[in-house]
């Protein structure tokens, strides 16, 4: 059960941009291996990917420091390191690096290596990944939220915000839910078709269709929605993800959206009509990352009414996590593996989520591979929801179709889309 050695890979994700693969080597022979994902619309407080610079190789964006960094630094100090002891192979890399953002030996070297690690634990005692990071009490599917709409960074079109999803909440079993999602993208393919819409795609498999009105994309939703037969607001609600540090003026303290300078009070309105006018259950990241007062205002005026979630003002990171309980901002987590660095991290912010009231919900990145550890961690993790695109794209339907093979194995898991029932939109 020791560690032998690990070999990391400059290997391609989801926008063609280089990532890395690193498989963990055990004494024993075992083998376990992950891939990084990779973020467009990121967070400055996020930890650093480590980058080459070197133009003259993928336009700067190789990782052959990062494997370096897992092959020459890594690899010759974890050696002998029991697999079994993941919060202290964590602690060893988080000090190893020896900075706060994990810039030295770079933050996709040691998710590679502790994702790697994990999955290699999971082969040593012979069960699948989620019952090793959640034991007996994995007993949950997620509910996911598809990304149909894209915009902003995700997409070459007008829309300001990000990203337009549907949340198939008001079925008994994920695979229904699954379905359901899949028949209303079609749908909405069909109509956009029909309307001389592009039907193009976005980074997370979303359409891209040249709009620029936030409700003339959640009136397509709810077109898509009501044409194949099920009920919005009971069934299927929407979400969205509007990345407003993309948005934000710093200078003016002002959001520019949809062609108009914006106050904060302003923003938190547009998303009160919003919210009256179509049944939105879930806004993440409503206000930029460093609007700390806005955020209080919001959730002081929205929190009882919907999901808030803090994704850029959070990064997945326990200290930002916990001054943000502190000053009651938001009402839940996005969690994404790449933020913080480390397995042991990720679930101890997952942990002080649970501790506070928090709601979690794991998500990919914009720059995706086909592996499909998150779809592990979120049943492992009890998580009641997942974020992991439009229900296209092989790197977005791996993860679908993982959920899928664990509802199966888990013998009728519990599907949390009753959560919803307490909100109303209204």
């Amino acid at each position: 059960m020791k560690i032998k050695d690990l070999k990391a890979y400059e290997v391609l994700d989801s926008r063609g941009n280089p990532t890395l693969k690193v498989v963990c080597i055990l004494e024993n022979g075992v083998k376990g291996s992950a891939f990084v994902p990779s973020g467009a619309s990121t967070g400055t407080y996020e930890a650093l990917e480590l980058r080459d610079g070197d133009k003259k190789r993928f336009h700067g964006k190789g990782v052959l420091k990062a494997i370096s960094s897992v092959e020459n630094e890594i690899a010759p100090r974890i050696k002998d390191m029991s697999v079994l002891e993941q919060k202290e192979i964590d602690e060893f890399l988080i000090k190893l690096d020896g900075t706060e953002n994990k810039s030295r030996l770079g933050a996709n070297a040691i998710l590679g290596v502790s994702l790697s690690a994990a999955r290699a634990a999971s082969h040593v005692h012979g069960i699948p990944l989620y019952r090793y990071i959640g034991g007996l009490n994995s007993n949950s599917i997620p509910v996911p939220f598809m990304n149909f709409i894209n915009g902003g960074v995700h997409a070459d079109n007008p829309l300001d915000i990000q990203e337009f999803m549907i949340i198939p909440f008001g079925f008994k079993k994920f695979r229904d839910a699954l379905r359901a999602g899949s028949e209303i993208y079609q749908t909405l393919k069909k109509i956009l078709k029909e309307k001389g819409l592009t039907t193009s795609v976005g980074d997370e498999g979303g359409f891209a269709p040249q709009i620029e009105s936030t409700e003339k994309a959640l009136s397509l939703l709810m077109e898509a929605i009501e044409k194949t037969g099920y009920k919005p607001g009971e069934e299927i609600a929407l979400a969205l993800d509007v990345a407003a540090t993309e948005l934000w003026n710093d200078e003016k303290n002002t959001y520019h959206l949809e062609g108009k300078e914006m106050s904060i009070e302003e923003m938190i309105e547009f998303y009160k009509k919003l919210i009256e006018n179509f049944p939105i259950y879930s806004i993440e990241d409503p206000l930029a990352e460093e609007d700390w007062e806005g955020w209080k205002m919001l959730t002081q005026e929205l929190g009882e009414k919907i999901l808030i979630i803090g994704d850029d003002i959070f990064v997945t990171n326990p200290k930002r996590f916990e001054k943000g309980i502190k000053e009651k901002v938001a009402n839940s987590i996005l969690i994404k593996l790449n933020q913080i660095g480390t397995l042991s991290e990720t679930l101890e912010t997952i942990n002080i989520a649970k501790a506070n009231g928090y709601n979690t919900v794991i998500s990919h990145r914009s720059g995706e591979t086909e592996d499909t550890f998150i779809a592990d961690l979120a049943v492992g993790s009890n998580a009641l929801f997942i974020k992991t695109g439009a229900v296209a794209r092989g790197e977005r339907t791996c993860k679908y179709n993982r959920l899928l093979e664990i509802e199966e194995e888990m013998n009728s898991p519990f599907y949390p889309g009753e959560f919803f029932k307490k909100f109303r939109g209204k």
